[in-house]
């Protein structure tokens, strides 16, 4: 394992090589893991967080920082003002053991790149007591050289892909590269994976039949943007063209909510409509790319976003 040290960062795209023990990187961090919460999450896909009526959920730890600038990022209190609580490799091997012992399906790193360095360190720490899957839930941004070295680590894989255009990248991320970026290194992900595997789980219902778990695999997420589906629609077409059958799950989201009036992108200072969401569906259907997710219309609300409150990180 030779990952990047933080005193001349090259984690992420943007190489800042700036020396993250003096100062803080293009992603606002420094080199002392920061994170605002750790625990059982209910909002990923049910193959994530599993059923509703379950008492378990996916172990979700939010790190502060993130190395993209989405002007409609819902996590801005992590993103932008960088809230967390700093914390040792070996209190962040501990949370993900309570994640555990809740009852967590797996370990859910969000916006975890700035910090791959010490949460491998983290995971040396437990892999022997940890018994659940790893799963890294990113922004798509990422280098597959870095991906590549962490085989051995993350099971699952659940990166957004956020749009096929760069210029739509750079106006709303600040990425003029995303789009390289981002299918090169799940690319990467999805031959270290493999065809998607699952575990079936007991349920605590009473009478409910077992349900399936992730074990390992690729979740491609994309959040539909207003005004945007015929990005959408392309991003779908290349990702059919380019990816194997079968070797991945696709989510389309249509959660996205505006929660500040913005007047930089008025664009974007509404609600997706049901047509833009349900044209998007419909191109996936009509693809073949039926082995995925979509949500409800009335999915678009705040409750996807839990409270940074530094739960389970005392």
């Amino acid at each position: 394992m030779n990952l990047p040290d933080y005193t001349n960062c090259t984690l992420c795209p943007r190489m800042c090589h700036v020396n993250r023990s003096v100062t803080t990187g293009y992603c606002g961090c420094s080199s002392h893991i920061s994170a605002a919460r750790a625990a059982l999450h209910k909002w990923e896909e049910p193959v994530l967080s599993g059923p509703e009526e379950e008492p378990g959920g996916s172990g979700a730890v939010f790190f502060s920082g993130c190395t993209l600038r989405c002007c409609f990022c819902q996590n801005s209190l992590l993103s932008k003002d960088h809230f967390g609580k700093k914390l040792t490799v070996n209190e962040l091997g501990d949370a993900f053991l309570r994640l555990q012992d809740k009852g967590a399906y797996n370990i859910n790193l969000v916006t975890p790149t700035q910090f791959f360095p010490d949460i491998i360190k983290a995971l040396d720490l437990v892999r022997h007591k940890l018994h659940i899957p790893v799963v890294c839930n990113c922004g798509g941004y990422e280098c597959p050289e870095i991906i590549s070295l962490l085989k051995d680590y993350i099971d699952i894989w659940l990166p957004d892909f956020k749009y096929f255009d760069n210029e739509l990248a750079f106006r709303y991320s600040k990425a003029k590269n995303y789009f390289e970026q981002a299918s090169a290194s799940i690319a990467q992900m999805i031959r270290q994976t493999g065809t998607p595997e699952y575990t079936l789980h007991p349920s605590s219902v009473p009478g409910r039949p077992d349900f399936p778990l992730m074990a390992k695999g690729v979740i491609i997420r994309h959040m539909v943007l207003p005004g945007h589906k015929d990005d959408s629609i392309r991003l779908l077409h290349w990702i059919h063209q380019h990816f194997p059958e079968h070797s991945y799950l696709v989510s389309l989201l249509s959660q996205y909510t505006p929660y500040t009036k913005n007047p930089d992108y008025p664009q974007l200072n509404r609600r997706i409509t049901s047509y833009e969401y349900n044209k998007v569906v419909d191109t996936a259907l009509e693809l073949g790319m039926t082995d995925g997710f979509m949500q409800q219309k009335s999915s678009a609300k705040e409750e996807y976003t839990p409270p940074f409150d530094l739960e389970g990180l005392d």
